[in-house]
């Protein structure tokens, strides 16, 4: 079969292609194979794509090789771990998809207190197999997550309080690079490298396996309690969590009331306040942490009961399935001030539909104990990291989705970082990557420069190689 297709600045010969194929154990995808709509599928349904070749690497070797062969060919190259980026950075019109999905091997060190997983990991991976030594490390609050994007961008999550974020508990990392080669890095070996990827994001190269310390973490006291949509209980919750021991993670969330049985029918669809309670520390603590969020206002209906750590990481998983189309705008800040508060509570009350969120991630304890230069993450000094979750069903409600979650963000912007978290932004917030990667920008063009002098991941929050054009 002759193939020709026009994916950069020549077109792709059918030898090339065949060639590319005898080299991987994995496979191959073709626009002409059946497998190559499924294959194609991201979770952002907005990103309806059209790649000139897939290939879903069964191991290293074929990462090593897809990367090599997207270079010399001049090609785009998307990289796919959990197929979750909400710009769609894991697909490409025209390029080379290069998916982890089948990279799914896990090994837990019980004795050790760490483990290794391949970057096609999702959350729920490693939360099972490490859950089942009672042991945890801080990952994402939907299951299906992947593992590798979160992390390379700082990783919140219910344990980020007392463990740090999930790029604070990496001890290395698998990388290859741009050139094709293979690097373990660490603290002691690439270490600027292991530094860029602790917040860099996707630029440095592709992560085949991370290595985290876990926490002895078992059974939790989990889940959501409503309350009405008012300032106050904004309020109480800025006091309570910023004495809180760092045992207890709540995330603050503004969302229209779902149809749950905890819930009074009369609430279902209607604004509302939830705060999403992960307490980790002593059983014998549970019944103070209930009777402090029954002082955070009119309890409306609440699911809070003792659960394996791994579930608290469901509880999204329904309402947000692959699929969904989503535009999300994020914003740190270094306190919830009452202005702000207002912000929250009007734009919070024209919430579009039930799968649309805002989302408040505290960002004290450990997180604040990692010295501001031990990481490529830059804020530090921030209390708070909000998401502006737009998420709908309905392509024909696009337009409207999207300017609430725009006139959202405006509005607290004046009350914000000038940056945000690189994995709460659009595809059109390429205008503040210096300000998302603050002062550390120029250290990470520096070792963009040295490991991807010519940009070959460039589909990400991208950080132009320092002494080039685009710099």
């Amino acid at each position: 079969m002759d193939i020709r297709q026009q994916t950069g600045p020549s077109a792709l010969s059918s030898d090339a292609i065949r060639t590319l194929g005898e080299r991987l154990h994995g496979a191959l995808i073709l626009p002409d194979d059946p497998r190559y709509d499924t294959a194609r599928r991201v979770y952002n349904a907005m990103h309806d794509r059209q790649p000139a070749l897939i290939v879903e690497a069964a191991d290293v070797a074929d990462v090593m090789t897809a990367v090599t062969f997207a270079r010399q060919q001049e090609l785009a190259l998307a990289v796919r771990g959990g197929a979750h980026s909400l710009p769609g950075f894991g697909t490409c019109d025209g390029g080379l998809v290069l998916s982890l999905e089948r990279l799914r091997g896990i090994r837990v060190d019980p004795e050790g207190r760490c483990a290794r997983a391949e970057g096609g990991c999702t959350w729920a991976d490693l939360n099972h197999a490490s859950a089942a030594f009672g042991l945890a490390t801080t990952g994402g609050i939907v299951s299906t997550t992947g593992i590798a994007g979160l992390t390379l961008g700082g990783g919140f999550g219910f344990l980020a309080r007392r463990c740090g974020l999930a790029c604070d508990n990496l001890l290395s990392a698998d990388v290859v690079t741009a050139d094709g080669d293979f690097l373990t890095c660490s603290e002691r070996r690439h270490a600027e490298l292991f530094w860029a990827i602790r917040g860099g994001g996707g630029n440095f190269g592709v992560v085949t396996s991370f290595e985290y310390r876990l926490h002895a973490v078992s059974d939790i006291l989990g889940g959501p309690t409503f309350y009405p949509l008012d300032a106050e209980v904004m309020r109480h919750y800025r006091e309570w969590i910023a004495a809180a021991p760092e045992a207890l993670g709540a995330i603050l969330g503004i969302t229209l009331g779902p149809p749950l049985p905890c819930l009074p029918e009369r609430w279902h669809g209607q604004p509302v306040i939830v705060v999403l309670t992960c307490w980790s520390g002593p059983p014998a603590e549970d019944a103070a942490v209930r009777e402090q969020l029954a002082e955070l206002g009119p309890v409306l209906g609440q699911a809070v009961q003792r659960m394996p750590y791994p579930a608290i990481n469901t509880l999204f998983d329904e309402l947000l399935p692959a699929g969904l189309y989503h535009y999300w705008k994020g914003c740190f800040s270094r306190s919830l001030t009452d202005a702000a508060i207002a912000e929250y509570i009007e734009h919070g009350a024209r919430t579009p539909c039930l799968e649309s969120a805002t989302l408040l991630f505290p960002l004290d304890g450990a997180c604040r104990r990692v010295a501001e230069d031990a990481t490529a993450f830059a804020f530090r000094d921030a209390d708070f990291a909000t998401a502006v979750g737009a998420s709908w069903p309905d392509p024909a409600d696009s337009e409207r989705n999207i300017a609430w979650a725009r006139a959202y963000y405006q509005a607290l912007r004046p009350h914000s970082e000038a940056g945000g978290y690189v994995n709460f932004m659009s595809a059109d917030d390429a205008g503040r990557v210096r300000d998302n990667y603050r002062q550390h920008y120029a250290r990470l063009a520096a070792i963009k420069a040295r490991h991807d002098p010519t940009n070959l991941f460039r589909l990400n929050q991208n950080i132009a190689p320092a002494g080039s054009d685009s710099a």
